[in-house]
């Protein structure tokens, strides 16, 4: 997501240093975008850079954000102009840089491979050559890193879905209860085609988003929202329905469908929450 935004939007500079080492993972990047006071009310966002001379002095704090203290890159928002969208500036802040610190890493539900931390920027001087874009073009570029991020999103739920899918069919198979396995009672099999398709569906809605990103098509945002809604709730059914189906077995560590749940569960708040993302397919519905 990061390298594709600098890819997107960097100057040839910026694209020849870190697009190659980003892209065979060498470096890693780090979205800056959610604060303690702005989540699903981006544009009033808090984070100020200031310039002085050949350098912004920027202040404030982002939080949960993925990879922080252990990505390379981090491309924060932040306000250099007035308030509202149009005030906010898309900023390269390299680790390292004085002035950058971490909070505590967070104790989380899921999503455990991966740290999540509070990203913190005092007096932190950033050379203004490291503006992503024009300065004041920032929300836009946030939001349209949002479109893929909401695509990733929606195909991790994909994956966990389906091994839960997986697994939970060859269960119903060997477990027996009532003299015989579960696989062969209608109501797990009635189940089974309910996850089954709407599975299906979900992938559908997410290849399809994700060809609409690709050929820069009008609704794109709506598709982007429309296939993070579907398939991390679906998917999400699908995960709980194999746990479910796998009864006390599912609620044990021994056990992957209750990682899967866990993990997941978070995608239904990021990349923006689902209630957002009805708002967002809603309004371009009704657009004159």
């Amino acid at each position: 997501m990061v390298t594709w935004m600098i890819d997107t939007y960097g100057n040839e500079e910026q694209r020849s240093k870190w697009v190659p080492v980003m892209a065979t993972m060498e470096k890693l990047g780090s979205y800056c975008l959610t604060e303690p006071g702005s989540g699903s009310d981006a544009a009033s966002l808090a984070t100020v850079a200031r310039k002085e001379g050949n350098k912004f002095i920027l202040n404030g704090s982002k939080a949960f954000i993925s990879g922080g203290g252990d990505t390379d890159v981090y491309l924060v928002m932040c306000r250099t102009g007035g308030s509202g969208p149009k005030g906010i500036s898309c900023l390269l802040v390299e680790k390292g840089m004085p002035g950058l610190s971490f909070g505590k890493k967070e104790n989380k539900m899921g999503w455990n491979s991966q740290p999540t931390r509070a990203v913190i920027f005092e007096d932190c001087e950033v050379p203004v050559e490291n503006v992503i874009g024009v300065e004041g073009q920032g929300f836009n570029i946030a939001m349209s890193g949002l479109n893929g991020g909401r695509i990733n999103i929606a195909s991790t739920s994909l994956g966990a879905a389906e091994r839960s899918l997986d697994v939970a069919k060859e269960h119903t198979k060997v477990r027996k209860q009532f003299g015989m396995p579960l696989s062969q009672m209608q109501h797990t099999q009635f189940q089974l085609a309910q996850m089954g398709t709407k599975l299906v569906a979900s992938r559908a809605m997410v290849r399809n988003a994700a060809r609409a990103l690709d050929a820069k098509h009008a609704d794109t945002v709506s598709l982007c929202s429309m296939a993070k809604l579907f398939a991390t709730e679906n998917c999400f059914e699908i995960v709980n329905t194999a746990l479910q189906l796998h009864g006390g077995y599912g609620y044990l560590k021994d056990y992957p469908v209750e990682q899967f749940l866990r993990d997941i569960r978070v995608n239904q708040i990021l990349e923006g929450t689902n209630q957002v993302m009805q708002i967002i397919i809603s309004r371009g519905m009704l657009v004159d």
